[in-house]
């Protein structure tokens, strides 16, 4: 057996051990980079560590630190409080609040599990008080976490641009976000119309006592007891875990008139300033997020170090791990000549518009069941090869592999699916388990082809 089929038949190892025994996949991968890399590839540290991306490191931790003070102290939920006020609580705007809201998060930076972590609990609860789906309300919540995500400065758009970048392909930062954008906007709007979004349009606005704030009114605040079994803390009481807890903080309460929401505080301005800063100067002045992320948490930090203490604790290092891992492994793909030899084969079937689909549905089908950023990461090198040829445009095919890879995002066996399912107040989970699962399936075998079609097949790029 050549080196070159023993090192990818490790990675199919590694995603099937991740995606059975709940390992992380980027450990798995740095076990599998120093086995590899020393037993079939003859390489030492220094060659293993060549493919460690420590720019993309800097960002992930850099924004995830940032964004983890913005949860700590409080500026998220002011942020989704004030979405819904927007609205002015009419029940038809409420979905496409929730899915703007967590377009902007992931846009901005955040992970997405992060944002879906915290705009799901307070949407379902939408959904639960106000008898909309909770299949529409959920989707809409991890179809606008990838519609922002590919931004140039989101954790997503950074690592597939630094890829693209690193391997030499015409990229594009922009072409890379709208095509992610519109083809999850498009998503949701079929899912607004076909689930329920049409009734809404006739329910009106909600009454001024339920105060566009889920869990009042109908529940004692503080207690989780109700007639509906939700109250402040019921979206996540009966599974045991903790996204619901990131709804609304008793420390957070204006102790105002019901309503009122979380009031901005020096923390939380200064927060909201970061964030635009951020924006500013990495698309306006072109500096690196990374570093500019870093730097804007230190200060914010500086000034409150009681929200550091526990910002600390929420920085994504699951995530950091996982893409670290992978992209390690992929550098001694490299190293080895896997990557080449790999290209080389799925070039080889001679007709590489056939190629470029079977490797969107590769990238679909596994990461329905693992990691969005780790397949992308493979993904896209495995492709470098076939797309020097000229045949197929760098641009689509990106693009199309990167749409394809998160957009089953709302599979129940994906993190985002899996949080959406926890966070699902008074449901009955194993009808609700099998809804997730039934759109995860038709996502997976309509939307690769579709990408397909309309990025790669017109050669852009």
């Amino acid at each position: 057996m050549s080196p070159e089929l023993i090192s990818i038949l490790v990675l199919v190892v590694v995603f099937v051990i991740a995606t059975t025994r709940s390992v992380n996949m980027g450990a798995l991968a740095f076990a599998a980079a120093f086995g590899v890399g020393t037993l079939v590839a003859d390489l030492d540290a220094d060659g293993i560590f060549a493919g460690f991306p420590g720019d993309l490191f800097v960002v992930l931790v850099g924004v995830t630190y940032l964004f983890a003070i913005a949860r700590a102290n409080g500026t998220t939920d002011w942020l989704v409080h004030a979405a819904v006020r927007l609205v002015r609580g009419r029940v038809a705007l409420i979905p496409w609040v929730m899915f703007a809201l967590t377009g902007a998060l992931t846009a901005i930076g955040a992970v997405s599990p992060a944002a879906v972590a915290i705009v799901a609990p307070i949407a379902l609860s939408f959904a639960t008080r106000y008898s909309i789906s909770p299949l529409l309300m959920g989707t809409m919540v991890v179809h606008g976490a990838q519609a922002g995500g590919f931004s140039p400065i989101s954790i997503y758009g950074s690592i597939v641009n630094g890829i693209v970048e690193r391997e030499k392909l015409p990229g594009s930062e922009i072409g890379l976000f709208l095509a992610s954008l519109v083809a999850n906007l498009l998503i949701a709007a079929v899912l607004f119309a076909v689930l329920g979004g049409r009734k809404l349009w006739a329910r009106g606005a909600v009454t001024p006592e339920d105060g566009g704030v889920p869990g009042r009114g109908t529940a004692s605040a503080g207690t989780g007891s109700s007639t509906g079994g939700t109250g402040t803390g019921g979206a996540g009481a009966d599974t045991g875990t903790a996204p619901a807890a990131v709804a609304v903080r008793p420390e957070q309460e204006t102790g105002g008139a019901e309503g009122t929401g979380i009031r901005l505080n020096p923390a939380r301005i200064a927060t909201l300033v970061a964030l635009v800063a951020l924006v500013v100067a990495v698309l306006g002045f072109d500096l690196d997020a990374g570093l500019t992320a870093v730097t804007l948490a230190v200060v914010l930090s500086t000034a409150w170090p009681d929200d550091s203490r526990r910002a600390v604790q929420e920085i994504a290092w699951s995530t950091v791990l996982l893409i670290c891992g992978v992209l390690t492994y992929v550098g001694v793909l490299e190293e080895m000549g896997t990557i080449t030899w790999a290209g080389e084969g799925v070039g080889g079937i001679g007709v590489p518009l056939l190629a470029a689909v079977l490797l969107c549905y590769i990238g679909a089908i596994v990461s329905a069941f693992a990691s969005s950023v780790g397949i992308m990461g493979a993904l896209i090198p495995l492709a470098v090869p076939f797309l020097a040829q000229g045949e197929i445009g760098a641009v689509g095919m990106v693009a199309a592999l990167a749409v394809s890879a998160t957009v089953v995002d709302v599979s129940p066996f994906s993190t985002n699916g899996a949080l959406v399912l926890a966070a699902a107040p008074d449901v009955d989970r194993d009808r609700f388990f099998r809804q997730l699962m039934i759109y995860g399936g038709i996502v997976v075998a309509a939307v690769p082809v579709l990408a397909w079609l309309v990025l790669v097949v017109p050669g852009f790029g």
